[in-house]
């Protein structure tokens, strides 16, 4: 038996980490209280602040110190990379009608490996940023970005203004519940000129989470633990001691342990270090303490000025980014230490060869088909509830956010497109495991207070959330175990939202993109009745009747995966000619490429296949996976790391070749 795993997991750390699920065997979590508002105080000095943070992080440090004493070896759940919609720009300044990175939510741009402005596309590759022209397909600008601090491989993404590039330095892997160590590092580049220049380097403490851009300013969240050196503990030395010694260590660390610290390094060398001072930091009503939340702001037109990165912190903890023009939401789970996604979800028989979300192989041990929840053991203590936090911070005005509100929800979000604000309300999509099943819903919360308006439950009994979108007044959750039931919701009432239709189809939809006119396209995999995974499926479904949504077309691709599923940055959707494009890996004749349809109203039409050049290294030849595309002017522009090519939209007939390596 083959079996489907999102999230590559240790057997190891997964006995220990699901055994959280529940506060005892058999058990469903503690109910959680939604009476009141979880409310940021500041602290009243840097005393207050270190008395709280102390008292806070000794009740949660293990015999290991932070993080449970799990290994973190485990990359970030890919799964969670967020979901976004699809833009496209018209001509504006001059510039060639273009599409942009697919993103979440209108005018709040998101980072991604390629950018362009329909004149110029930016993109860092083996180490170097590259400015290259759209009219001439040439490269025209070149930074090396490779020092002792950032090898080549070290990804990186960006974000643009004008004629500004961030480029973003993610430093080491990210888990949920803490940060482990890393170097997180920003460059702001003028690319203006012939040759790009670094304006500034900016190094802040702690790891990226994520960013979004807002006109010209950047909002850069960043979480960090406190800096303390625990003692080697003897092997001999009862778990129980070691705690005592390091809850003695936590008691005596000073204020500069926890406030996060930055260094900005000006294009001239000039350096100058700082730490977010006191009255600067808030904090829940309960929090952990061994983890901050940092939120920067850069305003890419001006540049880095006297306020530096105008930094403001939370203690607390965060892994999930959803923003809006006026709205910086930041969720977390912040009583759990180590990465435990609700979405660790097994499929049977899966076929040979077919990728999981995460893009690991598949797994080989077989494994039930249930919630990936073991009851805990007796002799354990009860564990908190599943819950997740969300913190709202007002970015409606220029410099630092302004803290809003904070509130929680019962059960894990998958990602941020669980999240969406409408008309003064968030709609929170979330999964609730147990130890013998699992329930998702929907909750409706005021946004200016976070307090619950309403909610609607009891969807999918036994299965997960495997896609949401919400557009407008309404919502669509997609659930699977064995079948995709596709619930459409309606939430024009915040206070008593219901489900208004279901339509069960074998498979599932990873990704939903609307596509206008009652059209709502999905992008995940078909599966047998028995839930055994069999490929891609692009879906087109007729949501005009929400009580009775409908599936007009489908597109299979037996023994494949697509890079869409989990990260709908790679997904393109060009509503002036339906053209649709997303990455495939198929393992029969197709091969690696970019898949290129039309989904228009009656349906959906393949119309080819794009491969990038095959490439050799050290005697192996291989076909070059495509990450990304972009529609420029009339042209199809693809990505991969070995180099972008251009195609005509309409005949897919090459026209360039940029080698990136």
């Amino acid at each position: 038996m083959k079996t489907l795993i999102r999230t590559a997991l240790t057997a190891a750390a997964l006995a220990t980490a699901t055994a959280a699920c529940t506060s005892a065997a058999g058990q469903a979590p503690p109910k959680l209280d939604l009476s009141r508002d979880v409310r940021l105080v500041a602290y009243s000095g840097c005393d207050d602040m270190l008395a709280g943070l102390r008292e806070h992080a000794a009740k949660n440090v293990g015999a290991w110190g932070f993080g449970g004493g799990i290994t973190p070896y485990m990359a970030r759940d890919l799964a969670e990379s967020t979901p976004q919609q699809s833009t496209a720009k018209a001509d504006t300044g001059g510039a060639v009608e273009h599409s942009t990175t697919n993103v979440n939510e209108a005018g709040v741009d998101e980072p991604d490996l390629v950018k362009t402005d329909g004149n110029r596309v930016f993109t860092v590759a083996g180490g170097k940023l590259r400015v290259i022209d759209t009219a001439t397909k040439k490269v025209t600008g070149l930074l090396n970005l490779v020092d002792k601090d950032n090898p080549a491989y070290m990804p990186a993404d960006l974000l643009i203004s004008g004629d500004r590039v961030l480029v973003m330095f993610r430093g080491g892997m990210m888990f949920k519940g803490f940060a482990p160590g890393g170097q997180t590092k920003y460059l702001l580049v003028d690319v203006s000129g012939g040759e790009p220049k670094v304006l500034s380097t900016i190094k802040p403490q702690g790891e990226h989470v994520d960013a979004r851009l807002v006109g010209s300013t950047v909002r850069l969240v960043t979480r960090s633990q406190p800096d303390i050196t625990f003692p080697q503990a003897k092997d001999n030395v009862p778990e129980q001691e070691r705690i005592k010694v390091n809850q003695g260590v936590v008691r005596q660390a000073p204020i500069e342990a926890w406030l996060p610290k930055i260094e900005i390094t000006d294009g001239d060398g000039t350096t100058r270090k700082d730490a977010v001072k006191c009255e600067r930091v808030s904090h829940p009503d309960d929090y952990s303490g061994t983890s901050l939340l940092t939120v920067h702001s850069i305003d890419l037109g001006q540049g880095i000025t006297a306020a530096g990165t105008d930094p403001i912190s939370l203690a607390a903890d965060g892994d999930t980014v959803y923003g809006t023009g006026q709205s910086l939401y930041v969720a977390s789970n912040p009583r759990w230490f180590f990465p435990v996604p609700v979405d660790v979800t097994v499929m049977e028989d899966a076929p040979k060869g077919t990728p999981s979300a995460s893009g690991d192989a598949p797994a080989d041990e077989p494994t039930a088909s249930e919630p990936a929840v073991p009851p805990a053991s007796p002799s354990e203590p009860p564990v908190p509830p599943e819950e997740t936090e969300v913190h709202r911070f007002d970015i409606s005005q220029a410099g630092a956010p302004r803290y809003a509100a904070s509130g929680k929800v019962p059960g894990r979000l998958l990602n941020q497109y669980s999240l969406s604000e409408f008309e003064g309300n968030l709609r929170v999509a979330t999964t609730l495991a147990t130890a013998k099943t699992s329930s998702s819903s929907v909750y409706v919360l005021k946004a200016d207070t976070l307090g619950k308006v309403g909610e609607v439950g009891g969807l999918g009994e036994g299965e997960r959330i495997y896609s949401v979108r919400f557009i407008g007044p309404v919502g669509y959750v997609v659930t699977f175990k064995q079948v995709d039931p596709l619930y459409t919701l309606d939430l024009r009432d915040p206070a008593a939202p219901k489900v208004t239709g279901e339509l069960k189809i074998t498979g599932y939809s990873a990704y939903l993109h609307p596509a206008g006119d009652g059209r709502l396209i999905g992008l995940g995999q078909e599966a047998s009745e028995k839930g055994r995974t069999l490929g891609t499926q692009l879906s087109l479904f007729d949501v005009s009747n929400p009580a009775a949504p409908q599936r007009l077309s489908q597109f299979f691709q037996k023994e494949s995966g697509s890079e869409a599923e989990w990260d709908p940055h790679a997904f393109l959707y060009w509503p002036k000619t339906g053209l649709t494009v997303l990455p495939l890996t198929a393992y029969q004749e197709a091969g690696s490429g970019a898949l290129v349809l039309k989904v228009d109203q009656a349906g959906i039409t393949k119309l080819g296949m794009i491969k990038h050049p095959k490439q050799t290294q050290q005697g192996y030849t291989y076909q070059p996976g495509i990450q990304r595309s972009m529609v420029i002017g009339d042209a199809l522009w693809t990505v991969s790391y070995n180099g972008i090519q251009v195609n005509d939209a309409t005949s897919l007939d090459k026209q360039a070749w940029i080698p990136l390596t």
